[in-house]
Protein backbone atom coordinates (compact mmCIF):
# COMPACT_ATOMS: atom_id res chain seq x y z
CA UNK A 1 0.00 0.00 0.00
CA UNK A 2 1.32 3.47 -0.91
CA UNK A 3 0.28 6.79 0.56
CA UNK A 4 -0.69 9.19 -2.20
CA UNK A 5 0.13 12.86 -1.91
CA UNK A 6 -3.31 14.16 -2.90
CA UNK A 7 -4.41 16.75 -0.33
CA UNK A 8 -7.31 15.24 1.60
CA UNK A 9 -7.28 17.71 4.48
CA UNK A 10 -10.00 19.98 3.09
CA UNK A 11 -12.35 17.09 2.34
CA UNK A 12 -11.71 15.52 5.76
CA UNK A 13 -12.33 18.87 7.45
CA UNK A 14 -15.68 19.18 5.67
CA UNK A 15 -16.69 15.65 6.68
CA UNK A 16 -15.82 16.31 10.33
CA UNK A 17 -17.90 19.50 10.27
CA UNK A 18 -20.89 17.59 8.91
CA UNK A 19 -20.39 14.83 11.45
CA UNK A 20 -20.49 17.41 14.22
CA UNK A 21 -23.48 19.28 12.76
CA UNK A 22 -25.57 16.12 12.53
CA UNK A 23 -24.49 15.10 16.05
CA UNK A 24 -23.43 11.76 14.63
CA UNK A 25 -21.56 9.36 16.88
CA UNK A 26 -19.35 7.91 14.11
CA UNK A 27 -18.03 8.64 10.64
CA UNK A 28 -17.05 5.80 8.28
CA UNK A 29 -14.82 6.21 5.24
CA UNK A 30 -14.52 3.18 2.96
CA UNK A 31 -13.65 2.75 -0.71
CA UNK A 32 -16.65 2.12 -2.96
CA UNK A 33 -19.17 3.79 -0.63
CA UNK A 34 -20.17 7.33 0.22
CA UNK A 35 -19.04 8.70 3.61
CA UNK A 36 -21.47 7.36 6.21
CA UNK A 37 -22.40 8.77 9.61
CA UNK A 38 -24.16 6.95 12.41
CA UNK A 39 -27.06 9.14 13.56
CA UNK A 40 -29.48 7.84 16.21
CA UNK A 41 -27.95 4.40 15.79
CA UNK A 42 -28.40 4.15 11.99
CA UNK A 43 -25.84 4.71 9.21
CA UNK A 44 -26.67 7.28 6.55
CA UNK A 45 -24.63 9.05 3.82
CA UNK A 46 -23.56 12.64 4.46
CA UNK A 47 -22.00 13.26 1.04
CA UNK A 48 -22.70 12.04 -2.50
CA UNK A 49 -19.03 11.46 -3.31
CA UNK A 50 -18.17 7.77 -3.66
CA UNK A 51 -14.81 7.19 -1.99
CA UNK A 52 -12.08 6.10 -4.42
CA UNK A 53 -8.77 4.48 -3.40
CA UNK A 54 -6.80 7.72 -4.03
CA UNK A 55 -9.33 9.77 -2.02
CA UNK A 56 -9.27 7.28 0.86
CA UNK A 57 -5.46 7.36 0.87
CA UNK A 58 -5.50 11.17 0.83
CA UNK A 59 -7.92 11.36 3.77
CA UNK A 60 -5.87 8.85 5.74
CA UNK A 61 -2.68 10.75 4.93
CA UNK A 62 -4.30 13.91 6.30
CA UNK A 63 -5.17 12.08 9.53
CA UNK A 64 -1.79 10.52 10.29
CA UNK A 65 1.64 11.77 11.30
CA UNK A 66 4.84 10.10 10.13
CA UNK A 67 5.04 7.63 13.04
CA UNK A 68 1.41 6.61 12.60
CA UNK A 69 1.90 6.10 8.86
CA UNK A 70 4.84 3.83 9.57
CA UNK A 71 2.82 1.84 12.12
CA UNK A 72 -0.09 1.50 9.68
CA UNK A 73 2.23 0.26 6.95
CA UNK A 74 3.72 -2.28 9.37
CA UNK A 75 0.63 -3.45 11.30
CA UNK A 76 -2.17 -2.58 8.83
CA UNK A 77 -4.14 -0.86 11.63
CA UNK A 78 -3.60 2.13 13.90
CA UNK A 79 -5.64 3.71 16.72
CA UNK A 80 -5.28 7.30 17.90
CA UNK A 81 -7.23 10.40 18.87
CA UNK A 82 -7.00 14.05 17.95
CA UNK A 83 -8.68 17.38 18.67
CA UNK A 84 -10.10 19.89 16.23
CA UNK A 85 -10.53 23.41 17.67
CA UNK A 86 -14.14 24.46 17.89
CA UNK A 87 -15.44 21.04 16.87
CA UNK A 88 -14.37 18.38 19.33
CA UNK A 89 -12.18 15.35 19.87
CA UNK A 90 -12.20 12.30 17.66
CA UNK A 91 -11.10 8.72 18.25
CA UNK A 92 -9.85 7.10 15.06
CA UNK A 93 -9.24 3.57 13.84
CA UNK A 94 -7.55 3.45 10.44
CA UNK A 95 -7.32 0.00 8.90
CA UNK A 96 -6.71 -1.86 5.66
CA UNK A 97 -9.52 -3.67 3.84
CA UNK A 98 -9.28 -5.33 0.44
CA UNK A 99 -5.95 -3.63 -0.12
CA UNK A 100 -7.28 -0.09 0.45
CA UNK A 101 -7.59 2.21 3.44
CA UNK A 102 -10.69 2.69 5.58
CA UNK A 103 -11.34 4.72 8.72
CA UNK A 104 -13.85 4.62 11.57
CA UNK A 105 -13.94 7.94 13.41
CA UNK A 106 -15.81 8.32 16.73
CA UNK A 107 -16.88 11.84 17.71
CA UNK A 108 -16.10 12.82 21.30
CA UNK A 109 -17.21 16.11 22.82
CA UNK A 110 -14.59 18.38 24.37
CA UNK A 111 -16.58 18.65 27.57
CA UNK A 112 -17.11 15.64 29.80
CA UNK A 113 -20.86 15.17 30.28
CA UNK A 114 -22.14 15.73 33.80
CA UNK A 115 -23.45 12.54 35.35
CA UNK A 116 -26.95 14.03 35.46
CA UNK A 117 -26.93 14.17 31.64
CA UNK A 118 -26.31 10.45 31.18
CA UNK A 119 -29.70 9.22 32.40
CA UNK A 120 -28.14 6.59 34.67
CA UNK A 121 -29.38 5.71 38.18
CA UNK A 122 -27.89 7.51 41.16
CA UNK A 123 -26.50 4.20 42.42
CA UNK A 124 -23.87 4.40 39.68
CA UNK A 125 -22.68 7.79 40.92
CA UNK A 126 -22.46 6.38 44.44
CA UNK A 127 -19.59 4.18 43.22
CA UNK A 128 -17.39 7.29 43.24
CA UNK A 129 -17.60 7.32 47.03
CA UNK A 130 -15.53 4.12 47.19
CA UNK A 131 -11.84 4.47 48.03
CA UNK A 132 -10.78 1.01 46.89
CA UNK A 133 -12.05 -1.92 44.86
CA UNK A 134 -13.07 -2.57 41.26
CA UNK A 135 -15.84 -0.80 39.34
CA UNK A 136 -16.76 -2.07 35.86
CA UNK A 137 -18.67 -0.41 33.01
CA UNK A 138 -19.72 -3.05 30.51
CA UNK A 139 -21.58 -3.22 27.24
CA UNK A 140 -21.15 -3.56 23.50
CA UNK A 141 -18.98 -1.23 21.43
CA UNK A 142 -20.61 2.19 21.25
CA UNK A 143 -22.75 1.70 24.35
CA UNK A 144 -21.29 4.69 26.21
CA UNK A 145 -18.93 2.88 28.59
CA UNK A 146 -16.07 5.35 28.13
CA UNK A 147 -18.39 8.31 28.62
CA UNK A 148 -19.76 6.83 31.84
CA UNK A 149 -16.27 6.26 33.26
CA UNK A 150 -15.16 9.76 32.20
CA UNK A 151 -18.18 11.25 33.98
CA UNK A 152 -17.47 9.24 37.15
CA UNK A 153 -13.82 10.30 37.11
CA UNK A 154 -14.88 13.92 36.66
CA UNK A 155 -17.15 13.59 39.69
CA UNK A 156 -14.21 12.29 41.75
CA UNK A 157 -12.00 15.03 40.33
CA UNK A 158 -14.53 17.69 41.35
CA UNK A 159 -15.06 16.42 44.91
CA UNK A 160 -11.90 14.77 46.19
CA UNK A 161 -8.19 15.47 46.51
CA UNK A 162 -6.79 12.39 44.82
CA UNK A 163 -4.31 11.31 42.18
CA UNK A 164 -6.22 9.87 39.23
CA UNK A 165 -4.32 7.98 36.53
CA UNK A 166 -5.97 6.99 33.26
CA UNK A 167 -4.48 4.38 30.91
CA UNK A 168 -6.13 4.43 27.49
CA UNK A 169 -5.70 3.37 23.88
CA UNK A 170 -6.17 6.07 22.75
CA UNK A 171 -6.98 8.85 25.25
CA UNK A 172 -10.59 9.85 24.68
CA UNK A 173 -11.69 12.53 27.15
CA UNK A 174 -9.20 15.13 28.38
CA UNK A 175 -9.47 15.76 32.12
CA UNK A 176 -8.48 19.07 33.69
CA UNK A 177 -6.92 19.22 37.14
CA UNK A 178 -9.67 20.25 39.56
CA UNK A 179 -9.46 19.08 43.17
CA UNK A 180 -7.54 16.03 41.97
CA UNK A 181 -4.34 15.62 40.00
CA UNK A 182 -5.19 13.77 36.78
CA UNK A 183 -2.40 12.18 34.73
CA UNK A 184 -3.30 10.46 31.47
CA UNK A 185 -1.22 7.89 29.61
CA UNK A 186 -1.82 6.73 26.06
CA UNK A 187 -0.68 3.32 24.85
CA UNK A 188 1.87 3.84 22.12
CA UNK A 189 2.71 7.45 22.95
CA UNK A 190 3.27 7.19 26.73
CA UNK A 191 3.49 3.45 27.41
CA UNK A 192 4.16 0.27 25.47
CA UNK A 193 1.17 -1.75 26.71
CA UNK A 194 -1.64 -1.84 29.27
CA UNK A 195 0.23 -4.22 31.60
CA UNK A 196 3.39 -2.10 31.47
CA UNK A 197 1.47 1.13 32.10
CA UNK A 198 -0.54 -0.46 34.92
CA UNK A 199 2.57 -1.76 36.68
CA UNK A 200 4.13 1.67 36.36
CA UNK A 201 0.98 3.34 37.71
CA UNK A 202 1.27 1.39 40.95
CA UNK A 203 4.60 3.17 41.56
CA UNK A 204 3.17 6.62 40.86
CA UNK A 205 1.23 7.11 44.11
CA UNK A 206 -2.26 6.68 42.61
CA UNK A 207 -5.57 6.76 44.44
CA UNK A 208 -7.71 6.01 41.39
CA UNK A 209 -6.68 4.11 38.25
CA UNK A 210 -8.83 3.95 35.14
CA UNK A 211 -7.87 1.19 32.69
CA UNK A 212 -9.52 1.80 29.31
CA UNK A 213 -10.15 -1.89 28.75
CA UNK A 214 -9.27 -5.13 30.53
CA UNK A 215 -8.20 -6.93 27.36
CA UNK A 216 -6.13 -9.86 28.53
CA UNK A 217 -5.19 -12.05 31.48
CA UNK A 218 -2.13 -9.98 32.44
CA UNK A 219 -4.02 -6.68 32.50
CA UNK A 220 -6.91 -8.21 34.47
CA UNK A 221 -4.50 -9.79 36.97
CA UNK A 222 -2.66 -6.53 37.66
CA UNK A 223 -5.95 -4.60 37.90
CA UNK A 224 -7.27 -7.07 40.50
CA UNK A 225 -4.05 -6.77 42.48
CA UNK A 226 -4.25 -2.96 42.34
CA UNK A 227 -7.82 -3.07 43.65
CA UNK A 228 -6.78 -5.55 46.32
CA UNK A 229 -3.95 -3.32 47.56
CA UNK A 230 -6.11 -0.31 48.32
CA UNK A 231 -6.68 1.48 45.01
CA UNK A 232 -9.97 2.29 43.30
CA UNK A 233 -9.80 0.75 39.82
CA UNK A 234 -12.32 1.51 37.06
CA UNK A 235 -12.37 -0.35 33.77
CA UNK A 236 -14.54 -1.68 30.94
CA UNK A 237 -15.46 -5.03 29.44
CA UNK A 238 -17.28 -5.86 26.20
CA UNK A 239 -19.97 -7.90 27.94
CA UNK A 240 -23.66 -7.40 28.67
CA UNK A 241 -24.82 -8.12 32.22
CA UNK A 242 -23.12 -8.58 35.56
CA UNK A 243 -22.98 -12.39 35.51
CA UNK A 244 -21.45 -12.51 32.02
CA UNK A 245 -18.88 -9.90 33.07
CA UNK A 246 -17.75 -12.14 35.94
CA UNK A 247 -17.60 -15.13 33.57
CA UNK A 248 -15.52 -13.09 31.10
CA UNK A 249 -12.94 -12.24 33.76
CA UNK A 250 -12.63 -15.82 34.95
CA UNK A 251 -12.49 -17.21 31.41
CA UNK A 252 -9.38 -15.12 30.75
CA UNK A 253 -7.45 -17.37 33.17
CA UNK A 254 -6.49 -21.05 32.90
CA UNK A 255 -8.67 -23.42 34.96
CA UNK A 256 -5.95 -23.94 37.57
CA UNK A 257 -5.88 -20.22 38.40
CA UNK A 258 -9.62 -19.57 38.44
CA UNK A 259 -10.23 -20.43 42.10
CA UNK A 260 -7.73 -17.80 43.22
CA UNK A 261 -9.11 -15.24 40.78
CA UNK A 262 -12.65 -15.97 41.95
CA UNK A 263 -11.58 -15.29 45.54
CA UNK A 264 -9.85 -12.05 44.53
CA UNK A 265 -12.82 -10.87 42.50
CA UNK A 266 -15.25 -11.65 45.32
CA UNK A 267 -13.13 -9.49 47.61
CA UNK A 268 -12.48 -6.46 45.40
CA UNK A 269 -15.51 -6.10 43.12
CA UNK A 270 -17.72 -3.18 44.22
CA UNK A 271 -20.13 -2.69 41.35
CA UNK A 272 -20.98 -3.25 37.70
CA UNK A 273 -23.01 -1.03 35.41
CA UNK A 274 -23.95 -2.70 32.12
CA UNK A 275 -25.44 -0.36 29.57
CA UNK A 276 -26.75 0.01 26.04
CA UNK A 277 -27.91 2.96 23.96
CA UNK A 278 -31.23 2.84 22.11
CA UNK A 279 -32.82 5.32 19.66
CA UNK A 280 -35.45 7.62 21.14
CA UNK A 281 -38.93 7.35 19.69
CA UNK A 282 -39.00 11.11 19.06
CA UNK A 283 -35.81 10.94 16.98
CA UNK A 284 -33.94 13.03 19.51
CA UNK A 285 -30.83 10.89 19.71
CA UNK A 286 -30.02 7.93 21.92
CA UNK A 287 -31.00 7.08 25.48
CA UNK A 288 -29.30 4.75 27.93
CA UNK A 289 -30.76 1.61 29.44
CA UNK A 290 -28.71 -0.09 32.12
CA UNK A 291 -28.31 -2.90 34.60
CA UNK A 292 -26.70 -2.04 37.94
CA UNK A 293 -25.23 -4.49 40.41
CA UNK A 294 -23.90 -3.25 43.72
CA UNK A 295 -21.84 -5.95 45.39
CA UNK A 296 -23.18 -7.11 48.75
CA UNK A 297 -22.46 -10.16 50.91
CA UNK A 298 -24.79 -12.35 48.87
CA UNK A 299 -23.07 -11.46 45.59
CA UNK A 300 -19.61 -12.03 47.09
CA UNK A 301 -20.64 -15.48 48.30
CA UNK A 302 -22.08 -16.40 44.89
CA UNK A 303 -18.85 -15.35 43.17
CA UNK A 304 -16.75 -17.39 45.61
CA UNK A 305 -18.98 -20.43 45.14
CA UNK A 306 -19.07 -20.10 41.35
CA UNK A 307 -22.86 -19.69 41.33
CA UNK A 308 -22.91 -16.75 38.92
CA UNK A 309 -26.20 -17.93 37.43
CA UNK A 310 -27.93 -16.88 40.68
CA UNK A 311 -26.66 -13.29 40.57
CA UNK A 312 -29.61 -12.09 38.46
CA UNK A 313 -31.95 -13.18 41.25
CA UNK A 314 -30.01 -11.03 43.72
CA UNK A 315 -30.20 -8.05 41.35
CA UNK A 316 -33.97 -8.55 40.92
CA UNK A 317 -34.50 -8.36 44.68
CA UNK A 318 -31.87 -5.68 45.36
CA UNK A 319 -33.75 -2.51 44.45
CA UNK A 320 -33.31 -1.15 47.98
CA UNK A 321 -29.55 -1.30 47.44
CA UNK A 322 -29.72 0.49 44.10
CA UNK A 323 -29.73 -2.61 41.89
CA UNK A 324 -31.58 -2.65 38.58
CA UNK A 325 -32.16 -5.39 36.00
CA UNK A 326 -31.71 -4.42 32.35
CA UNK A 327 -35.30 -5.53 31.65
CA UNK A 328 -36.58 -3.20 34.41
CA UNK A 329 -34.73 -0.30 32.82
CA UNK A 330 -36.08 -1.13 29.36
CA UNK A 331 -39.63 -1.52 30.68
CA UNK A 332 -39.47 1.93 32.32
CA UNK A 333 -38.27 3.50 29.08
CA UNK A 334 -41.07 1.83 27.10
CA UNK A 335 -43.75 2.93 29.60
CA UNK A 336 -42.46 6.50 29.54
CA UNK A 337 -42.68 6.58 25.73
CA UNK A 338 -38.91 7.07 25.34
CA UNK A 339 -38.23 3.95 23.23
CA UNK A 340 -40.21 1.43 21.22
CA UNK A 341 -41.07 -2.05 22.47
CA UNK A 342 -39.58 -3.46 19.26
CA UNK A 343 -36.16 -1.90 19.90
CA UNK A 344 -36.27 -2.97 23.54
CA UNK A 345 -37.11 -6.53 22.55
CA UNK A 346 -34.14 -6.71 20.17
CA UNK A 347 -31.75 -5.69 22.94
CA UNK A 348 -33.27 -7.31 26.04
CA UNK A 349 -31.20 -10.18 27.48
CA UNK A 350 -34.49 -11.85 28.46
CA UNK A 351 -37.38 -10.75 26.18
CA UNK A 352 -39.82 -13.01 28.07
CA UNK A 353 -39.05 -11.23 31.34
CA UNK A 354 -39.48 -7.87 29.60
CA UNK A 355 -42.90 -8.96 28.34
CA UNK A 356 -43.85 -10.05 31.85
CA UNK A 357 -42.79 -6.69 33.31
CA UNK A 358 -44.97 -4.97 30.72
CA UNK A 359 -47.98 -6.97 31.83
CA UNK A 360 -47.71 -9.68 29.17
CA UNK A 361 -49.94 -7.73 26.81
CA UNK A 362 -47.21 -6.61 24.43
CA UNK A 363 -46.56 -9.89 22.69
CA UNK A 364 -47.44 -8.45 19.29
CA UNK A 365 -44.89 -5.69 19.57
CA UNK A 366 -42.20 -7.54 21.46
Amino acid sequence: MIFLQTDGFGYLSDLLDRTNETRATDLHICVGERPLCRVNGALRPIDDTVITPPLAAAVVSALLDADQRERLARERVVDFSFSRPGVGRFRVNVYSQRGTFAAAIRRLPFDIPAFSELGLPGAVLSFTGRTKGLILATGATGSGKSTTLASLLDAINSRHNRHIITIEDPIEYLHKHKKSLVTQREIGADALSFPQALRSALREDPDVIMVGEMRDMETISIALTAAETGHLVLSTLHTVGAAKSIDRILDAFPPAAQAQVRSQLATVLEGIVSQMLLPRLDGGGLIAACEVMTVNTAVRNLIREGKHYQINSVIQTGAAQGMTMMEDSLARLIKSGAISAEDASLHAPDPALLSKLLGGNNTKTI
